[in-house]
């Protein structure tokens, strides 16, 4: 019994979605454990080094293959390279967001999807985590809602037609923060977590309600 095109296309879908999925996890897995990664541009000596070594792995692939009857298309992505270690800014020691969570008081800083406050527009935002609230700033550090951490009654990761959705509930009130990508579950994940993680007697309450409805 042969294979028909569509049968063949079908099994291809499945197999990059399960590829793009098991590198997304990679990925992110690798950036929850070597958080540092994320950080490299706060370091001086790092970020020195590392555009360094970006400058000489573009020389190099440049030199080496010119060779090569096709060298000049890995000679243009080296030459990229080269100029892209160039161009790099500085290392940036303290950054607005930085001086922000100071502020605030937060000890925690995690992306926190779309926001849509009453009938604004939808604004992407950051959720910046401290014992007593969680505050969603826009790219302006603007705040878009004030969530006291005390007061969270129940927190849950949903599903949505385009990504992962967290709610959050405190009282009579309701934030939904939504989450697009590949990465859309893991974020809302990492954010409910971040939350529970900053204030262990709120974590309880809202795993006491969890326990309660399931």
């Amino acid at each position: 019994m042969s294979t028909t095109p569509t049968a063949i296309a079908a099994e291809q879908a499945k197999f990059m979605l399960r590829l793009r999925g098991f590198l997304g996890a990679a990925l992110f897995l690798a950036l929850r454990r070597f958080p540092r990664l994320l950080q490299l541009h706060r370091n001086k000596s790092s970020w020195a080094l590392f555009r360094f070594t970006l400058a000489c792995l573009g020389a190099a692939v440049v030199v080496l293959p010119l060779s090569l009857w096709n060298g000049w298309i890995t000679a243009i992505f080296g030459l990229v390279l080269f100029v892209v270690a160039i161009l790099l800014p500085p290392a940036e020691t303290e950054s607005s967001t930085d001086r922000k969570a100071r502020e605030l008081g937060a000890q925690t800083v995690v992306s926190g999807g779309d926001y849509q406050p009453g009938n604004a527009p939808v604004a992407s935002v950051r959720l910046f985590i401290s014992p007593e609230h969680v505050w969603a700033l826009d790219a302006h550090f603007h705040p878009l809602v004030v969530i006291p951490v005390t007061e969270i009654t129940r927190m849950r990761v949903e599903p949505a037609a385009s990504g992962s959705l967290l709610q959050v509930r405190w009282g009579d009130h309701k934030a939904e923060f939504s989450y697009h990508g590949i990465f859309a579950e893991r974020f809302a994940k990492l954010a409910e977590e971040s939350i529970l993680m900053a204030n262990p007697s709120a974590a309880n309450v809202v795993r006491k309600h969890r326990a309660a409805g399931a």
